[in-house]
């Protein structure tokens, strides 16, 4: 029984030292601005910019700072498909190329998870501390996205922003 339990550690092992040769995909390492980012297209008030780089930018633009354990695999693997989850649902580094009508969703969609403290998500916070938002955070950062989206209805028709019913 022994030899079995030597011989499943070391198949173990062995699988997990050639994983790590299978190739990464990571998110770009150094912070890019492209024509489409958020700040290029719309207000970005400091302390908002701030907060969002803090903790939003990792999963939620195109330009993340991986922490030493992601060039670890299976743990790289798991981060980049989380990263290109939360991409799949908002990139500030995109947020210019979106409809009117998107940009004007997700800024109604990152106050409400804020505010429920659905974002960030608790995985993140556990290990990246601060990127936990306090009260202030999020009153800033919902003021932010209110305020934008009411400029939004000052300057669109209010039928370009919403879906029809």
């Amino acid at each position: 029984m022994k030899r079995f339990f030597k011989f499943f550690f070391g198949i173990i092992v062995v699988i997990l030292i050639l994983f790590q040769f299978y190739p990464r995909q990571n998110n770009n390492l150094a912070p890019m601005i492209n024509a489409n980012d958020i700040s290029l297209h719309h207000s970005v008030p400091a302390p908002v910019d701030e907060i969002l780089t803090t903790s939003c930018y990792d999963c939620h633009s195109n330009n993340t700072s991986y922490p030493w354990y992601a060039s670890i695999q299976p743990v790289s693997m798991w981060l980049s498909d989380h990263v290109k989850e939360g991409k799949s649902e908002l990139n500030f580094s995109e947020f210019g190329s979106y409809s009117l009508r998107r940009q004007y969703r997700k800024l109604e969609e990152i106050n409400e998870m804020v505010k429920k403290d659905e974002m960030p998500l608790p995985s993140y916070t556990f290990i990246h501390t601060d990127a936990k938002l306090n009260p202030e955070q999020k009153q800033v950062i919902a003021g932010w996205a209110t305020a934008l989206r009411d400029s939004f209805k000052a300057n669109y028709p209010l039928d370009s922003l919403q879906r029809k019913k």
